[in-house]
């Protein structure tokens, strides 16, 4: 399986190429210059590995939540060469990629949200070695976040750089390890997408972002 798979919903600007298993990944810290950087990067996979896209199975991008631009940004890429390509497409959740990175079997994703607020969810590792989600993905204050039931939990994301003194109180005794550097990779992006992909995928005007917040910016009297 051939899977081109993308990831702009933070600071970093991460793609990957995805054949059988084999990976190539770029990934750079993009700031503000992802639309400039993502459309070269997917290039230069393709070309490195002689592939044109239409020989693709399909592509995987991070639906988000995250950045709002960010995340409009990998979607309409998305589309666009899915569409170009008659290529099926899937959405993989930024939370659930991270969880890809980590060790262990329960997992708390946490990315920073801005204005004062974080993107968090729960997973645990199924039996069958996937991961169910423990609640819905929310957003909101540090120090609101929902606290999972039991010990053992291994905390990822940005959420818990930025905001580390909130989240240690707010998970104390629950979280044991914190590594709050990990950010999506598109690798791990591409490796869930195979069995979505597997299964068809579905149609680019069906592949749509989730944003989760649903307001862009504070206003003035909360400023």
């Amino acid at each position: 399986m051939k899977i081109l798979a993308f990831d702009t919903a933070t600071s970093q600007c991460t793609s990957a190429l995805w054949i059988d298993g084999h990976v190539r990944e770029i990934s750079v810290h993009a700031g503000q210059t992802h639309s400039s950087l993502l459309l070269p990067h997917c290039r230069q996979l393709l070309d490195e590995a002689g592939l044109r896209l239409q020989a693709l199975d399909g592509i995987a991008f991070g639906c988000g939540p995250g950045s709002f631009t960010g995340v409009r940004i990998a979607c309409a890429v998305a589309q666009g060469l899915a569409l170009g390509a008659d290529l099926p497409l899937v959405g993989i959740e930024t939370l659930l990629a991270l969880t890809r990175s980590a060790d262990g079997d329960r997992v708390l994703t946490c990315l920073d949200a801005r204005m004062g607020e974080v993107y968090c969810a729960a997973w645990m590792r199924g039996a069958d070695g996937g991961w169910q989600a423990v609640g819905p993905t929310v957003v909101c204050a540090p120090g609101e976040v929902p606290v999972p039931d039991g010990a053992g939990w291994r905390g990822c994301g940005s959420g818990f750089s930025v905001y580390a003194d909130a989240l240690e109180a707010r998970f104390e005794g629950c979280v044991e390890v914190v590594d709050g550097e990990r950010l999506p990779s598109a690798s791990r992006i591409a490796e869930l997408a195979q069995h979505e992909l597997g299964r068809g995928g579905v149609a680019p005007e069906l592949a749509l972002p989730l944003y989760v917040r649903d307001r862009v910016a504070l206003k003035i009297s909360e400023r």
